[in-house]
């Protein structure tokens, strides 16, 4: 298959239109992308999520964590071998449509778009709520729409607005953190009053106090709440130096995702009971830092998890418009998506910001079907995803072995046994989900809309090759 325009063959981006110049926008700095990294991990799913995790897992969401953060850290570093070898703004999509062919390309790119623009519904309605209860007068409704529109309007006018506002939001989040695990190991030693020990730890039903049952519903909550951190890879296609900036930010985010999920699981489920109903209704940072007796703690992460929930909306509207736009330009949706304005691509981010709001009203009227229906195929995106990449991978590293050596600046761990190891991994959480009613529905509703994209793709793919043949 021919190389895409959104690629050269040195691997900096050159992404083009019919009339043959450069369109996309080289406006991301280092700085920016290592924050991207670190922060597009880094969200509500964490600071409130996880309690749901934990309320389901107990104690053993530690375990659950490291599980799925060694998954998560091995997909990074896929993502990161094959952007820095091959950057682009489709990433993943346009390695999956050289390597597989066209289906993998579509089903893992518009797969990927419906994830992130269900996730700006799900962000903007967070965020809306937790406004209206400081500022009653405006509708919650109508705080969605003024973030819709703030983030749409950054993300129309420059890249590096949207590489400036994830810098700041995501060290917000990083010194929250940090802030966190210092006072948790203080209070954990015994400084804030007495040394908790092991006692939560084993008490209260043990450290696996739910048995199996739990540990399969707190896996599918660790899992969603790693969504998005391959945003980075497709931001690193509109960096000064794609390559370098990429495969730097890629080793700088893995053992620092492993040290804030799993540390700060740790300390929670050391400091405070698993079945405390606060862990999952106000959420675990909450609890912690009201049992170390932090002045104000349930308003300051209200703070944080708004600047959390603000962080994904712009970094997912990003994410989805860099996508949809590669999608057009290899003739894979709508061409007027493709309209690009002062190196930003607008059709595809206004198109993106309409979808996000669309799912917003639809979670207004229609909460527990359409929103609900959503919501579920956009949880299990992420695993299709996760599923085409290590394929991808296994088939690219051999061809570029062969072919570019000197392009493998990243290169994946123990190739080819744990990309084996991660895609086999991925096959046992889609086992898990089957082995329940819930997860039974949410594939079902998967599996139609893959089938959907998938049946386009190898469509256009047949239509290619004839093509190909009758001017060859």
């Amino acid at each position: 298959m021919s190389r895409t325009p959104t690629q050269s063959p040195q691997g900096s981006q050159q992404a083009v239109q019919n009339g043959g110049e450069p369109v996309l926008s080289h406006g991301l700095k280092q700085r920016h992308l290592s924050m991207i990294a670190l922060g597009g991990v880094i969200g509500a799913g964490l600071f409130v999520g996880s309690g749901v995790g934990i309320a389901a897992a107990g104690p053993a969401i530690v375990l659950l964590f490291m599980g799925t953060g060694a998954l998560v850290m091995l997909i990074m570093r896929m993502l990161g071998e094959m952007s820095a070898a091959r950057p682009s703004t489709g990433s993943f999509s346009v390695h999956a449509e050289e390597e597989i062919g066209s289906w993998a390309g579509t089903t893992s790119g518009w797969m990927y778009w419906l994830m992130l623009c269900a996730g700006v519904a799900a962000e903007a309605t967070a965020a809306g709520t937790i406004m209206h209860t400081w500022v009653s007068f405006i509708p919650a409704y109508g705080w969605v729409a003024i973030f819709m529109v703030f983030f749409c309007a950054s993300n129309l006018t420059a890249v590096k607005n949207f590489g400036e506002f994830e810098f700041w939001f995501s060290a917000i989040k990083v010194t929250m953190i940090v802030a966190f695990l210092v006072l948790g190991v203080l209070g954990i030693l015994g400084v804030f009053g007495s040394a908790p020990g092991t006692s939560h730890l084993t008490g209260h039903g043990g450290f696996f106090p739910t048995g199996a049952a739990g540990l399969a519903a707190g896996l599918l909550t660790t899992i969603s709440g790693f969504a998005g951190l391959e945003t980075v890879t497709i931001a690193a296609a509109e960096s000064d130096e794609p390559s370098r900036n990429v495969a730097r930010a890629v080793r700088t985010a893995v053992w620092r995702i492993a040290v804030f999920y799993i540390g700060s699981m740790a300390v929670v489920v050391t400091l405070v009971p698993w079945n405390d109903p606060k862990v999952a209704s106000a959420g675990p940072y909450v609890t912690v830092l009201d049992r170390l007796g932090i002045p104000a703690a349930g308003t300051i992460m209200q703070i944080v998890v708004l600047v959390a929930l603000l962080s994904a909306m712009n970094a997912n509207i990003y994410g989805s418009s860099r996508m949809a736009y590669s999608l057009v330009n290899r003739g894979q949706g709508p061409r007027f998506l493709g309209k690009v304005t002062r190196g930003v691509p607008a059709a595809a981010v206004l198109a993106s910001c309409v979808f996000g709001f669309a799912a917003v009203i639809a979670g207004i009227v229609w909460p527990t079907t359409v929103f609900a229906w959503l919501l579920n195929i956009a949880g299990c995106a992420v695993l299709v995803v996760w599923s085409i990449v290590c394929l991808t991978q296994l088939k690219m590293r051999r061809r570029l072995e062969r072919e570019a050596p000197e392009l493998l600046s990243v290169r994946m761990w123990g190739f080819p046994y744990l990309t084996w190891l991660a895609f086999a991994a991925i096959l046992g959480v889609f086992a898990v989900m089957a082995a329940n009613a819930d997860g039974r529905q949410q594939l079902a509703g998967t599996a139609v809309v893959v089938a959907a994209l998938a049946g386009a793709g190898h469509l256009k793919q047949r239509r290619d090759d004839r093509r190909a043949e009758v001017t060859g």
